[in-house]
């Protein structure tokens, strides 16, 4: 694996791990029991995003590989300098690259949107629920189940945060790299709330 994916998958572990011992402190709060530490809900946990986020970091790849967030447009003084006939002005601002400038491509913008949230949510639903399904011990057909059952109510809970991280993804965040960081502190709330369903 790339390092790169090595390191989103590596912060993304320590959050979910975090986000887990948080939603059992909230349990323990709730019941007016003792904290006890669920090593088992953990390892889970951990091992579900150590194996469901590198395919993550490849469909953002993906998606911004095949809509890529900016499109390189003519900077306003190079603009300036090309219309005033300044050969000199245009060739220092090509030497420092400052004769191109991004522009968000708000039709790549909506089509990743529309992808990630349609397509990419479904699948880690899916996966989610077939993985936890498996932990608890359930057939293949039974865990099939809890995928159909589980997969609208999950993704109409997801719809609440979800969005708003893929908007400020795609429109704020330039890097997949950081990309994934956002995605993965975002995570750390929805671990929590994943955690609280799932217990």
């Amino acid at each position: 694996m790339p390092s790169k994916i090595v390191e989103a998958t590596t912060v993304s572990c320590v959050l979910v791990v975090m986000g887990n011992l948080i939603a059992q402190f909230i349990q323990a709060y709730k019941s007016q029991s003792a904290y006890t530490i669920d090593y088992t809900r953990i390892l889970q946990f951990l091992l579900f995003n150590a194996l469901n986020t590198p395919p993550n970091f490849l469909w953002q790849a993906y998606l911004e590989s095949a809509f890529p967030s900016t499109y390189p447009v003519p900077s306003p003084s190079a603009i300036h300098a090309a219309v005033d006939g300044n050969e000199k002005e245009l060739d220092r601002e090509e030497k420092t690259h400052e004769i191109v400038e991004s522009k968000l491509s708000v039709p790549n913008t909506i089509i990743k949107f529309v992808l990630d949230q349609t397509i990419g949510a479904a699948a880690n639903t899916i996966m989610f629920s077939l993985a936890f399904a498996g932990f608890r011990g359930a057939t293949f057909e039974q865990a099939i189940w809890a995928a159909r059952n589980e997969l609208m109510p999950f993704m109409v809970a997801g719809w609440k945060l979800w969005p708003w991280v893929s908007l400020a993804n795609f429109t704020l965040v330039q890097s997949v790299e950081m990309r994934q960081l956002l995605g993965s502190l975002a995570g750390l709330v929805w671990n929590v709330y994943l955690s609280l369903v799932t217990s």
